[in-house]
């Protein structure tokens, strides 16, 4: 046991640490490197003090600190917003994707920090909606982009509205590219998923339902009502003169059967975008996008891929660009407009794995996420942009079982003896069942751990197409009820802490753009 004086040279050191930094401080100020036994009279033991100021730990908690009290808020108005969507990131996902992204590159992973970690201003997202305390990512993206919560499955709609709201001249809920575009400003949806799903569509389209994506899928009481499919939407847009660029995947939702695509209608609705006299520019290969240049102004709609893109781990580059690529294309795009623009870049497939119990692509499609991020950073200017990074509801996958420090996080549990500092040893960790586990699992899932199940071994868990094993069974793993988190910089940032409601998640975003009008007069319900 440490005696009282060291205890107190311990507590000493710790409070000199956070005060002597000081206020928070602006941008002419630095602040002083930390002296830690001279300005502290009471640090008797200079010691101690010196084995502090050289551990490894310490001095990263004490860099993470000083970086903290060195940030400024920006007060001003935001130029543009850009709205990062990771489908299913819960805050698992986070870590886990930390330590993969860090292993790698050959580190232990833990000390690592993706690209929106940076960020300054962190909240708690509550993801439930109308009717389920788990919810789907139609009503949560609706939440995120409308400023209201709707019923499971509702894209844009109002949880009240039903067939009637297929009706012309309806009052829908204006979507945050909706009420851009009514305000001269540019607009963008990005998604590796295919733009009709669930969480890009909520930017352009009203649907009762998030399955009818396309003229199909419409039941015989929907066509009855009125009701438009998802994608037809994107050609009647009702504000300005529709999205400006729109990337991602889902193109047979686009196209006739005729042509590949699944419409009945005989419609081919890229062809329509294209000759409805904005001059815009379809693309539908890595190669045609990348020839694009990155100074053009007329719109962008590319397409590459039938259904949803290819997970980041199984995608040939030569025919489908990454996210990140995406997103610089979009925002250079987009900054040619004079009063600004949003964009929604959503990583769709991170739920798609996660579903499907493969930590695998759920961690490399993540570590793709961060890179679009990254890419975003380097495109922007901090004082006129917000980056907004969250997820729209998360998933049951656990990060547990004590494995040591530099432990593969997609790999067995080996851990070492704790009762033995000095050990270096690590041994393979096992189950009151007797056989070994992995540090990450799945409550419920398409593989769940049996009495009979075979043990795993390390090649079985390094295969790419390994599931993780799950609690229960279930075809298709579920999303969890947790809150998710929320990473914000840029212009009003410093408004997101704490614990949110996921509608305010817009009107915070409305605010900084000071749309006041439609934050507190509540106008988004209104024509």
């Amino acid at each position: 046991m440490l005696s009282s004086n060291l205890l107190r040279s311990a507590a000493a050191i710790s409070l000199l640490f956070v005060t002597s930094c000081g206020q928070r401080q602006t941008s002419q100020e630095t602040i002083p490197d930390i002296d830690l036994v001279s300005t502290a009279d009471d640090v008797a033991n200079t010691e101690l003090a010196s084995a502090y100021s050289q551990d490894a730990s310490w001095q990263l908690a004490r860099g993470d600190v000083m970086a903290r009290l060195q940030r400024a808020e920006r007060p001003q108005a935001a130029r543009n917003v850009i709205l990062f969507v990771a489908d299913g990131l819960s805050i698992p996902t986070i870590a886990a994707a930390r330590i993969y992204d860090g292993q790698d590159r050959g580190e232990s992973g833990v000390e690592n920090v993706l690209s929106f970690e940076t960020f300054p201003n962190v909240a708690l997202v509550k993801t439930y909606n109308t009717d389920r305390q788990v919810s789907d990512s139609a009503s949560t993206a609706t939440a995120m982009v409308t400023g209201i919560k709707t019923r499971t499955g509702a894209i844009s709609v109002a949880a009240t509205q039903g067939f009637e709201s297929c009706e012309q001249d309806t009052v829908m809920p204006w979507t945050l590219a909706e009420i851009a575009e009514d305000r001269g400003m540019a607009s963008g949806v990005i998604s590796t998923a295919r733009l009709t799903h669930a969480t890009p569509a909520t930017m352009y389209s009203h649907s009762l339902s998030r399955g009818w994506e396309t003229d199909g899928e419409l039941p015989e009481i929907a066509v009855a009502a009125g009701c438009v499919d998802i994608a037809a939407q994107l050609l009647s847009f009702r504000s300005g003169d529709g999205v400006d660029v729109i990337l991602g995947g889902g193109r047979r939702s686009f196209r006739p059967t005729e042509m590949g695509g699944v419409r009945t209608d005989g419609r081919d609705l890229v062809a329509e975008w294209r000759e409805s006299g904005r001059g815009g520019v379809s693309v539908e290969s890595a190669a045609e996008f990348r020839a694009l240049p990155i100074d053009g102004t007329e719109p962008v709609f590319g397409l590459f891929s039938d259904s949803h893109m290819s997970y980041e781990a199984d995608r040939d580059a030569s025919e489908e660009p990454s996210l990140a690529e995406m997103t610089g294309f979009a925002i250079d795009r987009l900054s040619q407009n004079e009063n600004g623009y949003v964009l929604m870049v959503e990583a769709g497939r991170v739920d798609h794995a996660h579903h499907g119990t493969n930590a695998y692509r759920a961690l490399t499609d993540t570590q793709a996420f961060s890179e679009a991020i990254a890419t975003a950073i380097e495109h922007v200017d901090l004082d006129e942009t917000l980056i907004v990074v969250t997820a729209d509801h998360g998933h049951t996958m656990t990060f547990s079982g004590y494995p040591a420090r530099g432990n593969p996080i997609l790999g067995l549990v080996r851990t070492n003896d704790a009762s033995n500092p000095g050990s270096t040893e690590l041994s393979l960790t096992m189950a009151d069942d007797g056989g070994p586990y992995t540090a990450l699992g799945y409550q419920n899932g398409r593989n769940p751990r049996l009495d009979d199940s075979e043990p795993l071994t390390d090649e079985m868990v390094a295969d790419t197409e390994f599931m993780q094993q799950a609690g229960f069974p279930r075809m298709s793993e579920t999303h969890s009820g947790a809150d998710v988190a929320l990473y914000a910089a840029g212009p009003r940032a410093h408004n997101f802490g704490g614990s949110l409601e996921q509608n305010s998640v817009f009107h915070l975003m409305a605010y900084a753009l000071d749309w006041h009008a439609t934050t507190i007069e509540n106008e988004n319900l209104t024509e």
